[in-house]
């Protein structure tokens, strides 16, 4: 494209244009647990966890209490109920290219809006404070849920239309399941066939690496009657996916990854360069990404 294309497209605001711009591959980089905001956002059909807002906005909003969610009804953004309690949507419709900013612009707004009220969000928030700036950063303390009737307070519970709403909700829920043996990795049960994903801590190209290290010497498998499917992108971090019988329960898993997972940390700390089969090997995983939306 010419310069003169170029200031002309800035000149006149095109939309893609400044989207691209803000294009941000790991908007959750600097959090303590940016894994499992990963994990929230791209794996979990209903869980919370509850935020801590940073010390400046603590002492403005001495009143309110903030709790994430990976989604709400409608997909909102963000609500706040009549008690003046936030709740911040992870998975939404609208957004920019920086996911991070767009959940604090809902965040700062659900703060300045009265209770009961309803939130208003831009849907390109533009330049301004990320998760980063307006939170303590710390752990999440994720609570799986099996349905959403953590979106109701305990008075409207009764109510037949929102048991309704609920019953619609709930039915598209998978049973999922967090799993001890390593941070941000998910048991789940789709149909017939069970499965448990991991978003991986490390950098993508240290990540992809490691885990052609771990196929080129066959150890890819959780164990007998396991598949590797393959792995997804999210977020800048890597999310390698197991196809598993779908009887055994979550907590016979445990073990299986427990080793995986100390397997995958002693290939870690191999920097060196990759021998002959372990690049064939990565060029294997490249040709298996998987999509799940």
């Amino acid at each position: 494209m010419s310069k003169r294309r170029k200031q002309d497209r800035a000149a006149s605001g095109g939309k893609r244009e400044k989207i691209r711009d803000v294009f941000v591959p790991r908007p959750f980089a600097g959090l303590a647990d940016e894994p499992d905001w990963v994990a929230l956002r791209e794996l979990v059909p209903a869980g919370t966890a509850p935020l801590v807002l940073a010390a400046e906005l603590t002492e403005k909003y001495a009143d309110r209490t903030v709790t994430l969610a990976t989604v709400l009804p409608m997909a909102v953004p963000a609500l706040v109920r009549a008690d003046g309690h936030v709740m911040l949507g992870l998975q939404r419709h609208a957004q920019s290219g920086d996911v991070s900013r767009d959940l604090a612009a809902a965040l700062l707004s659900a703060l300045e809006t009265a209770p009961g009220e309803t939130v208003v969000v831009p849907p390109l928030p533009g330049p301004g404070p990320r998760l980063q700036d307006v939170l303590a950063d710390g752990a999440l303390s994720v609570t799986v849920h099996d349905g959403f009737s953590f979106w109701v307070t305990p008075e409207a519970a009764d109510d037949p239309a929102v048991q309704a709403s609920l019953e619609r909700a709930d039915a598209s829920v998978y049973p999922t399941t967090r799993m001890a043996a390593a941070t941000a990795a998910y048991w789940c049960r789709v149909g017939d066939r069970a499965h448990v994903r991991w978003v991986l801590g490390d950098e993508e190209d240290r990540a992809l690496d490691t885990l052609a290290r771990l196929s080129a010497a066959g150890d890819l498998p959780l164990g007998p009657q396991t598949k590797f499917a393959g792995m997804f992108r999210a977020h800048g971090m890597l999310v390698p996916v197991w196809d598993l019988p779908a009887a055994p329960s979550a907590g016979e898993w445990e073990g299986p990854l427990a080793e995986f997972a100390k397997r995958y940390a002693e290939a870690a700390t191999d920097s060196g360069a990759l021998d002959a089969a372990a690049r064939r090997a990565r060029q294997g995983l490249l040709g298996r990404q998987l999509t799940l939306r």
